[in-house]
């Protein structure tokens, strides 16, 4: 079982920064891919960043390359999705997600959830 925590969500102006961060708990957290996924309102979950088990991979939605990086540190079991550059069409609540396996963009593919965060962005 593996439990997340979003955090760091916020209002920030347009061409603002903000860093989202998870706190997994569980002891295979180490072997789990990560995933960032956004919602909008009225709109789909979307896939933003993941990156894999070994943190030797990342990738990214073409939407948000770029502009956002995410990384993992093991000893804080911590995912982090920075976020540069920020656009009003950022605005969404974001989603830690893990998977066993391999990095997939597919939301249904991910097996554990965290309850959101929220960023605004103004224009």
């Amino acid at each position: 079982q593996v439990q997340l925590v979003e955090s760091g969500g916020g209002l920030v102006q347009t061409g603002g920064s903000l860093r989202l961060s998870c706190a997994a708990s569980g002891r295979t957290f180490s072997s789990f891919a990560m995933g960032w996924f956004r919602q909008a309102p009225g709109k789909e979950r979307e896939f933003a960043a993941a990156i894999n088990w070994d943190a030797v991979e990342t990738y990214y939605a073409d939407s948000v390359k770029g502009r956002f990086t995410v990384s993992r540190d093991y000893a804080k079991n911590t995912v982090d999705l920075q976020m540069n550059g920020l656009k009003p069409e950022d605005t969404a609540v974001y989603y830690c997600a893990a998977k066993k396996g391999l990095v997939t963009t597919t939301p249904t593919s991910y097996d554990y959830w965290g309850q959101g965060t929220q960023v605004t962005v103004s224009s």
